[in-house]
Parts: structure tokens; C-alpha cells; sequence
């Protein structure tokens, strides 16, 4: 009895070819791909490459016609002939340093404590990062009452609100920079613990557990172990943290009243609205501020990226 071998069947043409896109797949491709596209164009690279070609004009902003050419004038007056300009730079310096080495280390500590599974986390976690769901603005006006020489909750808990005594806390220059970052920082440690608790949800369990066998504890296991491991987490957070600083607004322009010129309390994000958007519009000096304001944003992340690659590749 002689058997029959069957051949081996060939796959399908309708098989071996990829599956074209119907005019349906093409629309929501174009969707999806097209309007987050043409929304970062329009709301993000449009403006900067505006602002940049604006900073070498004088413009008051009502008509296109009174643009005029003034090529660097503009960049020399800001870094010769502008006064609030530089202990602006040396605020934003300022501010960048305090939230680097307080509030950004603060929040990792405390998301480390909170990884460890202590009772209440959740209650915990909710309160935290609750300065966060809120804006800015709602925060300024909240340490505005607090900060109230009257009878704020700061003077009535240090005992300061007697007639004479009280301490101006945002009224004082060399005291309101400073009642502005812990205002700020107290929002931004929240942030930052969110982003290293994500970060430590999804780390290995058994590189712990084999630091412990090699006799470290937590602190060294989370020192030596978990932080150079959260390298991309640390990333983030550096970035996040610099951009924040730099672009500091809404809180200062609320507890600050309004101005970007208000002794102890300049910022260039401030000078820049001040000189677009201010009673006497200076489109042309306020882009310059902004585009300088870039090129420090730019620079800042681009060293520490640096930094962090090379050593990676060393």
C-alpha cells in the first residue's frame, strides 16, 4: 500500500502580502498624526522662530508696518543699558539652585519613604502631590494670605503681628525672593515624588533584595543601587526642574502684584511679559529677553545631558 504525500501548502497571496491601508486607515492616521503636528507648529515652533526673528526689530505691536530693523541693538541695550535685567538673571540662578538642592532632593526622599510601604502611604501620597493639582495662581494667592503681615498665619504662628512688629514678607526685598521659593518649592516636591515613586513602582525587586544579601542597608541600597539605576527618572526630573525654574511666572506675578520690576523679586519670564503685553508694548526688547531667556534653557539642559551621556559612554 503506497502512501500519498501531500505538498506542504503555500502560504496565500492574501497572506504573504502586507494588508494595504483603506481610505478609512489613512483618514485616522492623518488625524492622529496631523493635528498634534500642526498644533506644535503653530503654538510652539511658529512663536519661538517668531520671537527670535522679532528680537532684532523695534516693534510697539500695532502695525506690521512699524517694524524696523535694528539688528543687536536690542541685545546691547538688555545687557548695558537695562537695569532690572541682570539681578534678574542672578534671581533665576537663584531659584534654579534652591529647587535643584531642596525641593527636588525633598521629593525623592520622600518618595523613597513612601515606596517602603508604611501604613497610611495613600493619605499620605494625596496631600503631598495636592499642591499640584492645583494652578499656580491658586497657590500664590493661598501663601499671600499666609504671608499677610496683618494677620497672616506666618506672623501669628512666630508671633509677629503686633503693631511695630510685624515682618512684610513679600513687601521686604531681601525676605519676598526668598517667601516666593519656599511657596514654590512647597508645590514642586510633590511633583517630583510622584515622577520617582513611578519610577521606583517599576523597579527590580531582586537588585534590592541582592543588595541586602551583600549586607547594605536601605540608604545604601537606595543610594548605590536604585538612584544610578533610575537614570532616566533622574533625567526627567532634572529637566523638569530647570525648565520650572526658569519659566517661574505665575506665582511671582501673583505674589509679586503684578510687576516684573518689583524690588527682590525680578525674573526674566517677568521683564518679558512686562515689555510684550505691558502699557508700553516693546515687542522687539521683550522677544530678545525671551530668546535669551532659550539660549540659558538650552544650555543649562544641554550640560547636564552632556555630562550624563559621556560618562555613560566612559
Amino acid at each position: 500500500m503506497s502512501s500519498v504525500r501531500t505538498a506542504p501548502r503555500s502560504p496565500s497571496r492574501a497572506q504573504s502580502r502586507p494588508r494595504r491601508l483603506g481610505p478609512g486607515d489613512r483618514l485616522f492616521l492623518s488625524v492622529v498624526v496631523g493635528i498634534p503636528l500642526i498644533a506644535l507648529l503653530v503654538f510652539v515652533w511658529l512663536p519661538a522662530l517668531a520671537s527670535i526673528g522679532l528680537s532684532f526689530t523695534s516693534w510697539d505691536g500695532l502695525s506690521l508696518s512699524d517694524i524696523h530693523w535694528v539688528g543687536l541693538d536690542n541685545y546691547h541695550q538688555i545687557f548695558t543699558n537695562y537695569p532690572p535685567f541682570w539681578p534678574a538673571v542672578q534671581h533665576n540662578v537663584i531659584w534654579l539652585l534652591f529647587t535643584v538642592l531642596l525641593p527636588a532632593p525633598f521629593g525623592v526622599f520622600l518618595a523613597y519613604q513612601l515606596d517602603r510601604k508604611i501604613r497610611f502611604t495613600r493619605i499620605y501620597q494625596t496631600a503631598i502631590f495636592m499642591p499640584m493639582v492645583l494652578s499656580l495662581a491658586v497657590v500664590g494667592f493661598m501663601w499671600e494670605i499666609i504671608y499677610n503681615p496683618d494677620n497672616g498665619l506666618l506672623n501669628g504662628v512666630i508671633g509677629a503681628v503686633s503693631s511695630g512688629h510685624h515682618i512684610d514678607w513679600l513687601g521686604n526685598p531681601d525676605l519676598n525672593l526668598w517667601a516666593v521659593l519656599v511657596a514654590s518649592g512647597w508645590r514642586h516636591a510633590g511633583y517630583i515624588m510622584i515622577l520617582y515613586l513611578a519610577g521606583l513602582k517599576g523597579f527590580d525587586p531582586a537588585l534590592k533584595e541582592a543588595a541586602a544579601l551583600d549586607g547594605a542597608n536601605g540608604r545604601q541600597t537606595f543610594l548605590r543601587v536604585v538612584l544610578p539605576a533610575m537614570k532616566p527618572v533622574n533625567i526627567i526630573v532634572v529637566v523638569v526642574t530647570v525648565m520650572e525654574s526658569l519659566r517661574a511666572f505665575d506665582i511671582v506675578y501673583v505674589l509679586g502684584g503684578g510687576t516684573g520690576s518689583k524690588p527682590g523679586m525680578e525674573l526674566l519670564s517677568l521683564l518679558i511679559t512686562d515689555n510684550i503685553i505691558g502699557e508700553s508694548s516693546h515687542i522687539g526688547y521683550g522677544s530678545a529677553l525671551a530668546v535669551i531667556l532659550l539660549l540659558v534653557s538650552l544650555a543649562a539642559i544641554g550640560a547636564f545631558l552632556f555630562q550624563t551621556f559621556r560618562k555613560e559612554d566612559q
